[in-house]
């Protein structure tokens, strides 16, 4: 009784190290005065809801934009990495282990420098101070994360399969759709995910090549948590982690639903 016990204690203080954060971020939202030691807030108020829906800080019109784009950069990381994925764990080719160095880089080198790098790249190209080259700069970032991901699915996964569909008669793109992507779907999710995530919450990075004409919930958020204005801050996290937490389930429901159905089509 006593082991059995043990991973249902595991699982319950997970599940609490993760759900009472967000309990204090949601009470300190509604908080207005909040003393140490006091275990609940001595006033509320409705200065952080006044804050996000009131209309003059823009901050939903900001939300919605910076999931735009969020998406755009996630989409975008995976177009890239499913088929350079493929490449690395499927075949070898010269100079393969230099090009996984090179696909760390982003992550290996210091955000700063990587970013003023960036930055004095972009201005001579024209992308300074624009969507397009926040986008591109944000998926140079994403794509080691969506890389390492997908190669490690790939090679579990390996071409067996994809080779026993084309034996049978199966086109490359009816393997592609019915086998391949169904057997990558969990690291597409997962990859997905990453990336959106790195993405919306990209803060210097975006300030720097956007140059200030690119606003992002983020780069919203970040000022009132520099500040130490509890209240506010913790809506703007609040609000920051329930949206990531609806496209995440959106994504996921979507492409669940659309190759189970796309399963009983094909198999029928």
């Amino acid at each position: 009784m006593l082991f059995k016990a043990i991973p249902k204690t595991i699982l319950l203080f997970c599940l609490l190290s993760v759900l009472l954060p967000v309990v204090i971020l949601l009470i300190w939202s509604f908080a207005d005065n909040w003393p140490w030691p006091a275990l609940l807030p001595a006033a509320f108020s409705f200065r952080a809801l006044r804050e996000l829906f009131g209309g003059y800080s823009g901050a939903l019109q900001v939300l919605f934009s910076s999931i735009l784009i969020s998406v755009a950069v996630a989409l975008a990381s995976l177009l890239i990495s499913i088929p350079a994925a493929r490449a690395v764990a499927l075949y070898d080719f010269y100079g393969k282990n230099v090009f996984r160095f090179i696909i760390l880089l982003p992550v290996i080198v210091p955000a700063t420098a990587f970013a003023m790098g960036i930055q004095v790249l972009f201005i001579r190209l024209g992308l300074s101070d624009t969507v397009f080259g926040v986008i591109i700069a944000q998926i140079i970032l994403c794509l080691p994360y969506t890389m390492k991901i997908m190669a490690d699915v790939t090679e579990a996964a390996g071409n067996k399969l994809e080779s026993q569909a084309r034996v049978l008669g199966a086109s490359p793109l009816q393997t592609f759709r019915h086998i391949t992507l169904p057997l990558m779907m969990p690291g597409i999710i997962a990859a997905g995910s990453m990336a959106y995530i790195v993405s919306f919450s990209q803060y210097f990075l975006t300030f720097l090549i956007g140059g200030g004409n690119v606003i992002t919930f983020s780069m919203l958020m970040f000022p009132y948590i520099q500040s130490g204005d509890r209240t506010i801050a913790s809506a703007y996290s609040v609000l920051f982690i329930v949206s990531s937490l609806l496209v995440f389930v959106l994504f996921e429901k979507m492409l669940k639903k659309y190759y189970r159905l796309d399963d009983i089509y094909f198999f029928s």
